[in-house]
Parts: C-alpha cells; structure tokens; sequence
C-alpha cells in the first residue's frame, strides 16, 4: 500500500478536515495543519485565515518548512458559508465564501505547487454537491463551489504528468459546519447525513492511488442525498 507521507490539510480543526488528519494519522502519514483554531489532535499547524492569501501561503511554507521541506500531498476542506438571499447577506460575508472557499483553496495550491512537482504528489480539492447543482439562498456557497470545480479540472489539465489531481464532491455530514446557520437552513433532525470519518476514507483512496493513476472526480454522499444529482 502506498505510504502516504506528509499530507496538508486546511480546516483540519473540525469537521471533514479533522477527520482526514486522524485518518491520515492512522494511516502512518505526517498531517500539517492550516485553520483558524488549534486542531484537537497533536499535529503541527499553522493558525491562518483562509481568507487571506498571503498568510495562507505563507503557512503553507513554513509548515513545509517545519516537515523538512517535504510534501506529498494537499486536502483543502476547510470552507465556511453564509445562507441567505442575495439581497440578505451582506457584501462582507458573501465575499468572504468565496476568498475562503476558492481564493483560499487556490492559495493553498499555489504555495504547494512546486513541492507536489518535486515529489509528484497529490492535490484533493473539496468541492460540493452543490458545486454541480445550485439551490437557492446559496448564491455566494454555489459561486465558490462552482468555482472550485472549475480550478480543479483546470488545474488537472495544466499539471498532467506531474502532479495527480483529484476533485472531492461531498454530499451533507454530520459535521459542526451547519451549527451557526439559522433554523430554516439546517438539516432536519431526522437528515441521513454522512459521517465524515468515511468520507475521509476516500481521501485516503485518492491518496494512495499510484503514479500516473488518478481518480479524477470523486461524489461521495449520503445514498439519499437531495441536492445530488
């Protein structure tokens, strides 16, 4: 099996990110850390804004730096949302989706790229179901998610042969990321939602795919998720 080595991991504080570092972590590979917050799991981080390119580059380098200079591979599921119509949402906060979603996303890709190139590592971007089919009240979580698929099969075209790229679709999961949200846009009780631990697991299948076999596009989502397809 193929060994994982050093893995990047941002929003690795919770959800699906944290997740992936634990995974990682059993799987015998080295996670780094860029969030907001300290990651529950002893693992060295970086505490960064997604939002802000220049500090996430800059986190991305010196957690390279703290590894030895190595990396193997890039997860990037850190992400946030603001609910609500165009008109409801202010500028600040719909903006913000999108620098953290994308902008943040392509920071991150940016910084790691010549590493991934020197040991033809691996990127896994997250998009959404809800980067493929859009929903109402989501305009600024649909514009990055749909963005993120876009830099994603871009990026796949332009790195052929050197670095493996591979697209994450997942569906709804039991994850802290719906907490702050209203009401209205919260899953129902009753919601048959994914545990992140296995969506981690097909990181983890994307990962150790060997050299010159990618999985290119990856949908994984609870068997009667709404907004797939």
């Amino acid at each position: 099996m193929k060994d994982l080595g050093t893995v990047l991991i941002t929003g690795g504080a919770s959800g699906l990110g944290a997740a992936t570092v634990e995974a990682v972590r059993d799987a015998g590979g080295t996670p780094l850390v860029i969030d907001r917050v300290a990651p529950p799991a002893d693992v060295e981080h970086v505490l960064a804004d997604l939002a802000d390119s220049a500090a996430t580059e800059a986190a991305v380098a010196e957690l390279v730096e703290r590894a030895g200079g190595a990396l193997d591979a890039v997860f990037t599921p850190g992400g946030t949302d603001a609910c609500g119509p165009l008109t409801g949402v202010s500028t600040q906060d719909w903006e913000r989706v999108v620098k953290v979603n994308l902008l943040g996303t392509a920071a991150v890709v940016r910084a790691a790229l010549p590493y991934l190139e020197r040991s033809h590592g691996k990127v896994v971007t997250c998009a959404s179901t809800l980067g493929l089919k859009a929903v109402s009240d989501a305009t600024a979580y649909c514009a990055s998610k749909f963005g993120v698929v876009g830099f994603t099969r871009a990026l796949a075209a332009e790195t052929a042969g050197r670095v493996g790229v591979t697209m994450l679709v997942p569906g709804g999961m039991h994850t802290a990321f719906f907490d702050d949200r209203d009401e209205k846009y919260k899953p129902p009780a009753d919601a048959k939602l994914n545990d992140p631990r296995n969506v981690a697991e097909t990181v983890l299948f994307a990962l150790r795919q060997p050299p010159g076999c990618e999985v290119r596009e990856l949908v994984v989502c609870p068997s009667e998720e709404s907004s797939w397809p």
